[in-house]
C-alpha cells in the first residue's frame, strides 16, 4: 500500500534525482505501472476506493429504520430500547451482536437530527421571506392610507374654502393629487 511518504519518495527520486521509472520500482519493490501512474498523477496523497463490507445487519436494516422511526414518535417512557429491538430481531433471525444495532441507532439518529436541521433551515428562510413580504405588503398599505388621507385633507380644505375657491388654482402634485 503507497502512503504519503512512499508517493513523496518516487517523486523525489523521479524528478529531483532523475531515476528511471524502473530503478524506482526496482528499489521499493513495487509494479512499474503504480510507479507511472502516481508519477503522472497530481495526487498529493494516494486515493484507494472506499471498502464496503456487507453487513449482517444489512438485511434488517429497513424493518430496524421502520421501528426507530415509529419508536421516535412516542414519548420517552413508552419507547423500546435498542437492547429490546435488538432482542426481537434475534427472534427474526439477526446472528450478529449489539454493538452493530447500537452503531445503526447511533448513525440513525444523527440522519434525523441533520434532516431537522436542514428543514428547519429551510423554515427559517421561509419565514424571513414572509416577513420581508409582509413588510413590504404593510408599508404599501400604509403608503395607501397616507395618500388617500392627504386627498380626503385637501378636499376638506377645498370644501371649507368655497367661496375662496376661485383663488385656488389646481396643481398637480408630485404625489399626484390634484389642488
Amino acid at each position: 500500500m503507497i502512503n504519503v511518504a512512499l508517493l513523496g519518495i518516487i517523486r523525489r527520486w523521479y524528478i529531483r534525482d532523475h531515476s528511471s521509472i524502473r530503478e524506482i520500482a526496482r528499489r521499493l519493490d513495487i509494479s512499474r505501472n503504480t510507479v507511472r501512474r502516481y508519477i503522472r498523477s497530481d495526487a498529493i496523497e494516494p486515493a484507494y476506493p472506499a471498502r464496503h463490507s456487507p453487513s449482517s445487519l444489512d438485511e434488517f436494516a429497513p424493518r430496524l429504520s421502520a421501528w426507530l422511526s415509529a419508536e421516535s414518535v412516542k414519548s420517552r417512557k413508552q419507547r423500546r430500547t435498542l437492547k429490546q429491538m435488538f432482542l426481537d430481531l434475534k427472534e427474526l433471525g439477526y446472528q450478529g451482536s449489539y454493538d452493530r444495532v447500537a452503531a445503526f441507532g447511533r448513525r440513525w439518529k444523527v440522519g434525523q437530527m441533520e434532516r431537522v436541521k436542514s428543514a428547519s433551515k429551510s423554515t427559517v428562510h421561509n419565514m424571513k421571506t414572509l416577513k420581508r413580504t409582509y413588510t413590504i405588503k404593510q408599508s404599501a398599505k400604509r403608503a395607501a392610507a397616507l395618500h388617500q388621507a392627504k386627498i380626503k385633507e385637501v378636499r376638506e380644505i377645498i370644501s371649507e374654502n368655497k367661496q375662496d375657491s376661485s383663488r385656488i388654482k389646481m396643481r398637480k402634485t408630485p404625489a399626484g393629487v390634484f389642488l
